[in-house]
C-alpha cells in the first residue's frame, strides 16, 4: 500500500498487523494526557513495526505519519506469529532487526548527549542524511519536530538553522 504525506498508518491505542516499510520515512508521534504530540521516533526504509510487538502483540504505543510517500507492506499477525512457532530461526531476523534499531537509537542518544545545541543539530542532520538521504531535514520534519528530537526548543532550532544558512552564504 502507498501512503502519502500526512497519511496515518496506525493510531496511538488501536490494534492490528505489524508493517514492513519498503520505501519512504514515517514519524511515530505519542499523544500526551495533555492533549500535546510529541515526536518519538522516525521510521526509515527496511525496519518492521509497531518494534515493541515483534515477538508478541500490544497495542500501538504512538501514531504512524508519512513524512513522505511510503510504500507499507502489511503483515498479519497470525502469519507473523505462528512463523515464529513454526520456524525458531525467524527469532533470530527478529534479534537482527531489534540490534539495527537499537543502534540507531544509540545513534540518537549520542545527539542528545551533546553539549552545545548547534551540535546536537549538526548531529541530527548527518543521522538524517545517513538514513534518509539527499533530502534537507527541513524539508521533512517542522523546527518543532526537529527540536522535540533533540531536546531544544523551536525558537532555538529556528535560530541555529538561521546560523547555518548565514555560514553557508557565499560572501
Amino acid at each position: 500500500m502507498f501512503l502519502h504525506k500526512g497519511q496515518v498508518l496506525f493510531r496511538q491505542g488501536e490494534s492490528g498487523p505489524l508493517f514492513h516499510l519498503r520505501s519512504g520515512l514515517l514519524k511515530i508521534v505519542r499523544v500526551h494526557e495533555d492533549g500535546n504530540p510529541f515526536l518519538v521516533n522516525l521510521i526509515v526504509p527496511g525496519e518492521t513495526i509497531p518494534h515493541h510487538s515483534l515477538i508478541s502483540p500490544m497495542p500501538y504505543h504512538g501514531t504512524a505519519v508519512a513524512l513522505i510517500t511510503c510504500e507499507v507492506d502489511s503483515v498479519s499477525p497470525q502469519q507473523w506469529y505462528g512463523e515464529l512457532e513454526r520456524n525458531p530461526e525467524k527469532n533470530r531476523e527478529i534479534a537482527l532487526l531489534l540490534q539495527s534499531k537499537l543502534r540507531m537509537m544509540q545513534q540518537r542518544i549520542d545527539q542528545l548527549t551533546q553539549v552545545a545545541p548547534a551540535d546536537k543539530l549538526i548531529r541530527l542532520q548527518q543521522w538524517f542524511a545517513v538514513y534518509i538521504g539527499p533530502m534537507s531535514i527541513t524539508d521533512v520534519l517542522t523546527q518543532d519536530e526537529i527540536g522535540q528530537l533533540i531536546g531544544l526548543r523551536r525558537e532555538t532550532v529556528n535560530r541555529l538553522l538561521r546560523a547555518q544558512m548565514k555560514e553557508s552564504e557565499p560572501n
